[in-house]
């Protein structure tokens, strides 16, 4: 039986495999032998790896690889490190079999009953650990969100960081409280019913505190060594750190890194950070890496091998079908970021000219899904879209007042809009009570504004239980039947059917004004004729400083319109949604 690679512990220590083709001698250095070169040295494989077995090591000991090389002996910290001090101190010998997870065999629901809600654990909580995260799950709990997206964890440099610059792929962030403290944060979440999804850092490593650059002192043309490209196409946006996709090991190391969330951090899924660097040069496509392709075929199906269930999702932002088709061509992701909705929904509300909105763009995205609706992540804010330029919605739609009415209704439609569409709904954390600026990892959310804004956190929970079918009469929102079936320019209004088997308790129509005027009398098609219970109105005062305009119960008559069979007339208030379930 193969030894796997890093450490791993056994009955009287640990043993330890590392990949160094280019060394002439690798020994293990630690506590456990007072850091002395020469008394626990690796036997070659053959392979290029390096493995042996020390009895003394014990769990929590401190470690290094001391590889010999030519030019003089390097340390190094083992690529597999679960855990280290810092990213430029040493690895930590875990045990990740040693934590309880008292029976936890949680499995995330289906891609149409998600709701996700993506966070940044430094900035998540005032103290930004994994613990402290825990405190604030009955807040996502009663907001009635299933999933949570945690952006990445991996040991970065220094204290404050977005998690885009992964020193140490394997090793947990020891600033937000290591291994252990994730694999609770995990066990807690799946306690409350919430899968976890976790971003991974695949297109480039570090760039900076970065120990696999030159592991064993190899390298070509001035670039990284065994771990990188080592011509043209290691060049990234962040450094000359795009792994070697062609080179079985680094291929192995890279899987071995997502199943290894999967397995001994029980996540549900895994968020694949911009993959067009993965798969092409420039990001853009001009010029396709074939071995990135492969390996994230490769990696979905080892992970979807050992988690049936589990979502993979690509952030891509390029809209390319084939990152989630299964066909030999495929990728064989679950879903990816949809990122021309998000685009296009935030650009269109924060129009200031009610006439230049063009509704026929919402009524696009809402059918961009084709026949497989639940293969994007829908959203009008993530931790992307609220920096790089660009601030929370709010202030965006309206600067001197991004607390006020209009910002409030403006980006309330929107969010009633994503989190109605076909599709897999995300919010990110603070929007559902109108956090205001751009995302910083140095700004903790304000979590007095739950309070101060409790009518809007009321308006995303009423929303998401109805995504969720909490009252069992909203199946709809669930299910893979669409169609914009309403898309008036001129009155500035749109209707959408959504439906999973159809019928009562399960068809509902979605009716949306994204003018400023009030709307009545619009006559709107309905698939039955019968009564329609309003079960969302955004513009009830329960959500905020409105003046509750528009209809409630109604009633359909047998009148054609929009191409169903019968039709109501209906009113709504300004910059508002509206959610009708079938009685």
């Amino acid at each position: 039986m193969s030894v796997p690679m890093g450490p791993t512990k056994v009955d009287d220590g640990y043993t330890f495999r590392v990949w160094a083709p280019n060394a002439r001698t690798v020994a293990v250095i630690g506590e456990f032998n007072g850091w002395f070169g020469d008394a626990n040295h690796l036997e070659s494989q053959g392979d290029g790896t390096w493995s042996g077995t020390l009895s003394g090591a014990r769990t929590w000991q401190e470690y290094k690889y001391r590889i010999g090389t030519d030019e003089g002996p390097l340390d190094r910290i083992d690529p597999y490190a679960r855990q280290v001090t810092n990213s430029v101190g040493n690895g930590i010998l875990t045990d990740p079999g040693g934590f309880d997870w008292q029976g936890d065999s949680f499995r995330c629901p289906s891609a149409g009953e998600l709701v996700i809600y993506e966070l940044h654990i430094g900035t998540f909580t005032p103290e930004g650990t994994f613990d402290a995260a825990v405190t604030r799950l009955d807040h996502l709990v009663g907001l009635g969100v299933n999933a949570i997206e945690v952006m990445p964890i991996a040991e970065f440099a220094g204290d404050d960081s977005w998690g885009y610059n992964p020193a140490h792929p394997f090793a947990v962030e020891s600033v937000y409280g290591g291994p252990d403290q994730f694999r609770h944060l995990v066990r807690e979440c799946h306690k409350r019913g919430i899968a976890v999804i976790l971003d991974v850092v695949y297109n480039h490593f570090g760039p900076s505190d970065l120990q696999l650059w030159r592991f064993d002192g190899w390298s070509q043309n001035g670039k990284g060594g065994i771990y990188f490209y080592e011509d043209d196409r290691s060049a990234t946006p962040w450094g000359d750190t795009r792994p070697d996709y062609g080179r079985a090991e680094v291929r192995q190391y890279i899987t071995d890194n997502a199943l290894m969330w999967v397995q001994e951090c029980h996540v549900d899924g895994l968020r694949l950070d911009m993959t067009a660097y993965i798969r092409s040069l420039d990001g853009f496509g001009a010029e396709e890496i074939p071995d990135g392709w492969s390996l994230m075929r490769e990696l979905n199906d080892a992970v979807h091998g050992i988690r049936p269930d589990a979502l993979t999702i690509a952030e891509d932002m390029r809209d390319d079908h084939r990152l989630t088709a299964w066909d030999d061509a495929g990728a064989a992701f679950s879903a990816q970021w949809d990122g021309s909705f998000v685009r296009v929904l935030r650009s269109t509300m924060q129009q200031a000219d009610d006439a230049s909105r063009s509704i026929g763009a919402i009524c696009g995205l809402l059918t961009a899904g084709g026949d497989a609706p639940f293969a994007r992540v829908l959203f009008t804010e993530s931790h992307d879209a609220v920096a790089n330029g660009h601030e929370r919605m709010p202030p965006e739609i309206s600067p001197t007042e991004p607390t006020g009415w209009l910002a409030q209704k403006k980006s309330t439609v929107a969010a009633g809009i994503a989190l109605t569409a076909p599709g897999i709904p995300m919010i990110f954390e603070g929007q559902e009570f109108l956090t205001g600026g751009w995302f910083q990892d140095t700004v903790g959310l304000d979590w007095s504004l739950a309070d101060t804004f409790a009518g809007t956190v009321a308006f995303y929970r009423d929303l998401i239980r109805l995504r969720r079918n909490w009252d069992n009469d909203t199946r709809g929102l669930s299910g893979e039947g669409y169609q914009v079936t309403h898309c008036d320019e001129g009155a500035k209004v749109l209707a959408m059917h959504r439906w999973f088997d159809g019928g009562p308790g399960d068809d509902v129509v979605v009716v949306a004004n994204l003018g400023g005027d009030e709307v009545w009398g619009q006559r709107i098609g309905f698939p039955a004729a019968g009564p329609w219970r309003c079960k969302v109105n955004s513009d009830s005062p329960h959500y905020g400083p409105f003046a509750g305009k528009g209809s409630g119960d109604l009633e359909a008559v047998e009148s054609p319109a929009d191409g169903q069979p019968a039709s109501a007339e209906l009113g709504l208030g300004p910059y508002s949604v509206m959610v009708f379930a079938r009685a």
